[in-house]
C-alpha cells in the first residue's frame, strides 16, 4: 500500500481517530447539503455502534468566528467542509482535529490536522459521503449497510457520472440497481407529476405548467390508465424516444445524450426509490432549516418520512416559483460570464440549486460562468456554476476576489460558493469582472 494513496490515508486516520476518541467526546460538524447530511448520518450511526459520546452541528458555511468558538476539550470532526479553513483551524489551538472532505485544498495542511481528502491523492472524483463511508467501513466492515447513503451524497453532488473504481465499489456495496433512462426524476412516480415539477432539465412551457404538461403528454400519445399516468421508468422504448424528442423540441439547445443517463434505484423504508428524489428530499429538509429531520430520514426513522416528504413538496414549489423570478432579476453580462443579483427575490438556501438548473438548461453557451448573489441576514451568499466544463477554476476565481473583499469561500472547479458582507456587494462585482474580462479577452 503506497503511503500517498487514499487507502493508506484512510487506514492511518482511522487508527488515529479510534485512539484519540477513546477518552474524548466528539464534536461533529458537517455541511448542510445532501452530501454533508449523508456524511453525518453515516458517521452518527457508526459512532452509535462504537458507543461514543458525540454532538452534531450542521452548518451552512464554516466561518472563522464559528471555528474560534469550537470546544477545546473535544475531538473536532469536520465532514464535507474545512479544507478551505485550515489556517483558521490552526490558529485556534485546537488539539485533536479530523477532516473528511473532498473540496480543493489551496494551502499546506498543518501538522496537527488529520485529514482524509481525495484532492491529496490523485484528485479522485468522490463525494465526502463516499469518503466518510470508506472511513467507517474501515472501522467496521458491517458498516457496508450505509453504502446507499454514500450513493445519495454522490448524487447530491452530481458525481453520478464519475462512477469509477471507488464509486463503483460503493454502488456494489449498497446493492444499488442501475438502469439507463431519461434523466427526469423521480422515475418511480406518475409522469404527469414528474413533468410538472421537473427542474433539471428545466422544460420551458412544461415545468410548473400543468396545461403544458398535458399538451406534451397528448403529443406523445401517452394517456392515463384508470386515472393514472405511467411511471417514467415503466415506459416502453418507443414511448421514451417520443418523450425525449418532445422535450428537445421545447429546448432546442438540449442534446439527446444529456437527457439520457444512469438512474440509481435504492431501497429505503422497504421501497425502491429513485436516488435523485431521495437526495433532493434530504437537501430540501436541510435547506429549510430542518437538518435533524434530514438525518432521521437517512436513518430510516419512520416518524421522519412524512415530515421530510412534506418539506420536499414545499421546496419543489418554492424552486419552481424561484425559477419564474429569473426574468425579474438584475443581470450583468460579460464575455463568458453572467451575474444574477437576486438580492431578496430568491432565498440564499435555494439560489445554488436555481443556478445549477440554469447551468444544465442549455439557455447559455457552453463555458459560460454563472454567478448568483442572494441576501441573508447582513450577508450575501454567492454561488457559481459553469455551463459544461469550466474554462477556469471557479473556486480559484472566487478565492482571488474574496481575498480582497473578506469572507469565506469553498467548492470545486465547476461549482463554488462564498459569503461576504452586504456592504462589499459592489466591490465584489467590480473585482469579479476584473478577474474575468481580461482573461476572456486573452483566450
Amino acid at each position: 500500500m503506497m503511503e500517498n494513496s487514499l487507502e493508506y490515508q484512510i487506514k492511518t486516520n482511522v487508527k488515529k481517530f479510534l485512539e484519540k476518541s477513546k477518552d474524548k467526546e466528539i464534536y461533529l460538524v458537517s455541511h448542510f447539503d445532501t452530501d454533508g447530511i449523508t456524511s453525518a448520518a453515516i458517521m452518527v450511526q457508526t459512532l452509535k455502534k462504537l458507543d461514543k459520546q458525540f454532538t452534531v452541528k450542521i452548518v451552512k458555511t464554516l466561518e472563522e468566528e464559528f471555528i474560534k468558538k469550537l470546544p477545546k476539550d473535544k475531538l473536532i470532526l469536520f465532514l464535507d467542509l474545512a479544507s478551505g479553513s485550515l489556517n483558521h483551524i490552526e490558529n485556534t489551538g485546537l488539539e485533536d482535529v479530523f477532516i473528511i472532505d473532498h473540496h480543493e485544498i489551496i494551502q499546506a495542511v498543518p501538522e496537527k490536522i488529520n485529514i482524509v481528502n481525495s484532492e491529496l491523492n490523485g484528485k479522485e472524483k468522490i463525494s465526502a459521503s463516499g469518503l466518510t463511508y470508506l472511513f467507517c467501513k474501515e472501522i467496521d466492515q458491517e458498516n457496508k449497510e450505509f453504502a446507499k447513503l454514500a450513493i445519495l451524497g454522490m448524487i447530491g453532488d452530481r458525481l453520478e457520472e464519475e462512477v469509477d473504481k471507488l464509486n463503483n465499489e460503493i454502488v456494489n456495496d449498497g446493492e444499488i440497481i442501475k438502469k439507463r433512462g431519461l434523466l427526469i426524476y423521480p422515475s418511480t412516480r406518475p409522469l404527469n407529476r414528474v413533468l410538472e415539477f421537473c427542474s433539471n432539465p428545466y422544460i420551458p412551457g412544461v415545468t410548473g405548467e400543468m396545461k403544458g404538461v398535458l399538451e406534451l403528454l397528448r403529443e406523445v400519445n401517452l394517456a392515463p390508465e384508470k386515472g393514472n399516468y405511467p411511471n417514467l421508468i415503466d415506459l416502453k422504448e418507443t414511448e421514451m424516444r417520443k418523450l425525449i424528442t418532445a422535450i428537445m423540441l421545447r429546448n432546442p439547445l438540449a442534446k439527446d445524450q444529456n437527457l439520457v443517463g444512469d438512474i440509481f434505484l435504492i431501497k429505503l423504508f422497504n421501497k425502491l426509490e429513485d436516488a435523485r428524489e431521495v437526495s433532493a428530499t434530504i437537501n430540501a429538509c436541510s435547506k429549510f432549516g430542518k437538518p435533524e429531520i434530514a438525518i432521521q430520514f437517512c436513518m430510516e426513522i419512520a416518524s421522519a418520512k412524512k415530515r421530510a416528504e412534506a418539506v420536499h413538496r414545499k421546496r419543489k414549489q418554492e424552486l419552481i416559483s424561484s425559477l419564474k423570478k429569473i426574468p425579474e432579476i438584475e443581470t450583468i453580462k460579460g464575455q463568458g460570464f453572467i451575474i444574477l443579483n437576486a438580492e431578496n427575490k430568491i432565498k440564499d438556501t435555494i439560489i445554488g440549486t436555481v443556478i445549477s438548473i440554469l447551468s444544465h438548461s442549455k439557455i447559455y453557451n457552453p463555458g459560460t460562468i454563472i454567478i448568483a448573489l442572494a441576501y441573508y441576514e447582513n450577508k450575501i451568499k454567492i454561488s457559481s456554476r459553469c455551463v459544461g466544463e469550466a474554462p477556469r477554476n471557479l473556486r480559484e476565481i472566487l478565492n482571488a476576489v474574496i481575498t480582497q473583499t473578506g469572507g469565506e469561500v469553498g467548492g470545486h472547479k465547476n461549482a463554488a460558493g462564498a459569503t461576504i458582507s452586504q456592504e462589499k456587494e459592489q466591490e465584489f462585482i467590480d473585482l469579479f469582472k476584473k478577474q474575468m474580462e481580461p482573461q476572456i479577452m486573452q483566450a
